[in-house]
């Protein structure tokens, strides 16, 4: 992880079981300025049970209505194929990533060189994998989809736990003494950066509550980030804007193709220029500090004023507020200094606009 915003361009199952296809969503990410091509690695028999049905956006995005395990089984890469795109990947100088979705995969994508595990946003409340993936002792990137903020807090005891302890947990008391302990805590913001997702493709923006950000930060004090659903570039950039220090967006070769999540993701130009505003934002956002920009130094006597003569002034004349004024250049007395002037004797005469002296 770097100290800019890590962009993940998610290519996820986008691929459609095509190791070619994956190879090029690589080299998209990479031309975009992505950090990170992050795909998925499962199992389906692992994942899905024979009943698991598809969501409402996968049928409608893939046109038909049949069950989770056969859709998934044909989007499935092998292993030695994610070794043959993180090959593919450091020599494009992206980082390759790959999100598991069985403790298998777990196990072995924990081999690879990964700037971090991913935990998605349907394995919040898998304890078992939570506890495996922090046991690896790795950055982990935690989507909170679906979440209220009592299951995230669970999900991060499961962590602190796996990152402190090496036993069984007991119950659940025992997860939660580790998230309270500050070993535990401090473990937590070594190594845990929580997104904020909405699980809904696409994710209509009435459903995104980028404040959700701010919520999980104060409350858990962890960086946070933004798992992007939504259609277009507007509300990732916003959220960098907000504080994201992660940005996961989803991609594609062709967003007309039939699949789960082709209809919800970024075509190659809109990515690349995706990722363009992001890097202009991170320039823009500065630091925590309202102070003049040294470009703008040059400008103040040009911008601001100084107190001159509204009308010719006599000398001795009281100066008041109907024979001051204040006009540009800020050559001579500021006008925040007209206040203990009013009353006083011109020590001489002035022409108008003539600047007045102290």
């Amino acid at each position: 992880m770097t100290g800019r915003v890590f962009v993940i361009a998610e290519a996820g199952v986008n691929h459609d079981g095509s190791l070619d296809d994956a190879r090029r969503m690589i080299d998209v990410a990479a031309d975009a300025g992505a950090d990170a091509v992050k795909f998925q690695t499962f199992q389906a028999e692992q994942l899905v049970t024979p009943r698991a049905g598809k969501a409402a956006y996968q049928a409608r995005n893939t046109g038909e209505d049949g069950g989770q395990l056969a859709m998934l089984k044909a989007l499935e890469l092998a292993q030695d194929d994610h070794r043959g795109l993180a090959g593919h990947a450091a020599a494009r100088g992206v980082r390759f990533m790959s999100t598991a979705f069985d403790l298998d995969s777990l196990a072995f994508l924990s081999a690879l060189d990964m700037p971090a595990i991913k935990i998605p946003s349907g394995d919040l409340t898998w304890g078992a994998m939570l506890l495996a993936a922090a046991r690896l002792d790795r950055p982990l990137i935690v989507s909170t989809g679906m979440a209220d903020l009592d299951e995230i807090r669970a999900a991060l005891s499961v962590i602190a736990f796996g990152l402190t302890r090496t036993e069984t947990p007991a119950s659940r008391a025992d997860l939660a003494a580790a998230f309270d302990s500050p070993e535990g805590q401090e473990r937590l913001r070594e190594c845990v950066t929580l997104l904020h997702c909405t699980t809904e493709y696409p994710a209509p923006l009435a459903a995104v509550n980028l404040r959700a950000m701010d919520v999980m930060a104060e409350t858990f004090g962890l960086p946070v980030g933004y798992s992007d659903h939504t259609l277009g570039t507007s509300v990732a950039i916003a959220a960098v804007a907000r504080g994201a220090t992660v940005i996961e967006k989803h991609f594609t070769l062709d967003r007309a193709r039939p699949g789960p999540d082709h209809a919800a993701s970024l075509e190659p130009a809109e990515l690349a220029a995706m990722i363009a505003a992001i890097r202009e934002v991170e320039i823009a956002l500065g630091r925590a500090a309202k102070t003049p920009a040294p470009e703008e130094l040059a400008n103040r006597s040009i911008a601001r004023r100084s107190l001159v003569a509204a009308r010719p002034i006599a000398a001795g004349e009281t100066l008041s507020l109907d024979n001051l004024t204040a006009k540009r250049p800020a050559d001579g007395v500021s006008p925040m200094d007209v206040w203990p002037m009013l009353g006083r004797a011109a020590t001489r005469a002035y022409e108008t606009d003539e600047a007045i002296e102290l």
